[in-house]
C-alpha cells in the first residue's frame, strides 16, 4: 500500500481510489509513509483529511457492529466455561484466560483486515496447538514450568494477535509500532469503560437494594463476567472507529508519566541503600524487583511509540534517555542478582527464564539508549528509536516461544 500511494501522489483519482478500497490501510500507510514526504502538499492535504478530529462518535457500520457484539458475546462465554461445563475454576482459569481475550480480538482483526485464507488458518493453529498444549501439561502443584508456560502464553498469545492487528505487513517495523501504539490506546480506553463500568455497577446494585431486591450474585455472575470479557473488544472497537478519540490522550499520559517514572525511580534506588533490602539474598525482593523493571520497560516502548506519532521535542527526548539509562542500570543489578543465585544455587526454570529476559530486555535498552542520545544530539530522528524497538519484538516472541513451550519439555514438568 505505501508503494501503491508513494507512486501515486501525483494522481488524485487513484489516491481516492485507493482511499475507498480499503479505508483501514490506507490510513496506516500513509502515516508512517507521511514523514518521509517531506511539504508535499497533497501529502499535506491527506494528512489533514484523515487525521482531522471529528466532534462526532462514530459507530461504524452495522455490519461491523454486529461483528463485534458477536465476538464480544464469544469473549463472554468462554469466560463462563467453569459453570457452563462444571471445571474446575482453579484448573481453568490460570490455563485459559488468555484465550478468553486475544483470540477474538485476533478474529476481529482478522475479519476487519480481510486476511487472506491461508495467514487466518496459520493464526488459527497456532492459537489451537497453544491450547492443546496448555492443557497436555501435567496438573502439578508447585510446578515451575507450568506457572512459566501459563504466563508467557499470554505474551504468546498477545504476538499472535499483533500479527492479526498488523494484516499482510506483519514483517514492517512501521506495523509493529502501530500495534504497539494500539496497546496504549486500548489501555486508556479499558481504563475509561472500566470506571464507567464500576459506576453503573455501584447505582444497579444500590437501585435494586433499595426495593429489597439482592441482585449481587446474579449480577457479578453474568453481567460482570460478561462486561470484563468484552471491555478489550469494544474497547477496540472504539479505538478503531474513533481513534481522534485516545490519539490526544495517549501522548499526553506518555508525556506526564515518563518523567514522574524517571523521579520515582532515582528516589527509589536511593531508598534501597537505606533500607538495606538487596535482590541477592531476597528472593521476593528480586521477584519485585524484576517486575520493576518490566513495568519501567513498557513506559519506555509505550513512551518512544506515542512520541514517534509527532516530533519529539528536545526536553521529552532527554527524559526518556535519561529513563532508558536509569533502566539499564536497574537492569544490571536485577542482571547481577540473577547470576549470583544460579551460582550460589544452581540452576532452577524460574532463574534461567529471568536470566534470559533480563538479557534481551538489557539489550534492548542498550540499544534504545543509544538511539535516543542519538535524537538527543540531532543525529537521528525519534523514528529510529521506534523501529529499533519494532525490529527486537522477533527476539522476544522466540524467546517466549522457547519458555512457553520447551521449559516444561527440558526441566521434565518441575
Amino acid at each position: 500500500m505505501k508503494e501503491l500511494i508513494r507512486n501515486n501522489l501525483e494522481n488524485p483519482r487513484e489516491l481516492e481510489k485507493l482511499y475507498r478500497e480499503n479505508k483501514q490501510d490506507f490510513r496506516k500507510a500513509f502515516s508512517s509513509l507521511y514523514p518521509e514526504l517531506g511539504q508535499v502538499p497533497v501529502a499535506d492535504y491527506w494528512y489533514e483529511r484523515l487525521h482531522y478530529p471529528s466532534e462526532d462518535i462514530s459507530w461504524g457500520s452495522g455490519r461491523e457492529l454486529v461483528v463485534v457484539l458477536v465476538i464480544a458475546l464469544g469473549a463472554g462465554l468462554a469466560a463462563k466455561f467453569p459453570a457452563i461445563f462444571d471445571l474446575s475454576e482453579e484448573y481453568f482459569y490460570p490455563r485459559h484466560i488468555g484465550f478468553i481475550v486475544f483470540p477474538f480480538l485476533a478474529a476481529y482483526f482478522a475479519w476487519k483486515n480481510k486476511l487472506p485464507l491461508q495467514q487466518v488458518l496459520l493464526l488459527g493453529l497456532a492459537t489451537s496447538l497453544a491450547l492443546v498444549f496448555i492443557n497436555l501439561l501435567p496438573d502439578t502443584k508447585n510446578s515451575d514450568t507450568l506457572l512459566l508456560s501459563c504466563i508467557h502464553l499470554l505474551l504468546f498469545l498477545w504476538f499472535v494477535l499483533g500479527v492479526a492487528y498488523a494484516g499482510k505487513e506483519w514483517r514492517k517495523p512501521e506495523a509493529r509500532l502501530s500495534y504497539l501504539r494500539y496497546n496504549g490506546d486500548l489501555l486508556v480506553m479499558a481504563a475509561l469503560l472500566t470506571i464507567a463500568g464500576v459506576m453503573l455497577t455501584g447505582i444497579t446494585i444500590g437501585l435494586f437494594s433499595l426495593i429489597g431486591l439482592q441482585i449481587e450474585n446474579f449480577y457479578f455472575e453474568y453481567v460482570v463476567i460478561f462486561g470484563l470479557a468484552a471491555i478489550p473488544i469494544i474497547g477496540t472497537y472504539l479505538t478503531q472507529t474513533n481513534p481522534q478519540l485516545v490519539n490526544k490522550v495517549s501522548p499526553v499520559i506518555a508525556k506526564l508519566f515518563s518523567p514522574l517514572v524517571l523521579v520515582t525511580l532515582v528516589v527509589y534506588l536511593v531508598a534501597i541503600l537505606y533500607s538495606g533490602k538487596d535482590p541477592y539474598n531476597d528472593r521476593e525482593f528480586l521477584l519485585l524487583f524484576n517486575a520493576l523493571l518490566i513495568g519501567v520497560m513498557a513506559i519506555i516502548l509505550f513512551s518512544v511509540a506515542e512520541t514517534s506519532r509527532v516530533t519529539a521535542s528536545q526536553a521529552t527526548t532527554i527524559v526518556l534517555l535519561l529513563l532508558a539509562a536509569l533502566t539499564v542500570v536497574v537492569n544490571g543489578i536485577a542482571l547481577s542478582a540473577i547470576l549470583f543465585r544460579i551460582t550460589e544455587w544452581g540452576v532452577t526454570p524460574n532463574r534461567i527464564a529471568v536470566l534470559g529476559g533480563n538479557l534481551l530486555i538489557l539489550l534492548n535498552l542498550l540499544l534504545v539508549t543509544g538511539k535516543l542520545f542519538r535524537v538527543a544530539c540531532k543525529k537521528a530522528p525519534i523514528s529510529d528509536v521506534g523501529n529499533s524497538i519494532a525490529n527486537f519484538l522477533p527476539l522476544y516472541t522466540l524467546w517466549i516461544i522457547i519458555v512457553t513451550f520447551l521449559f516444561p519439555l527440558l526441566f521434565k514438568f518441575a
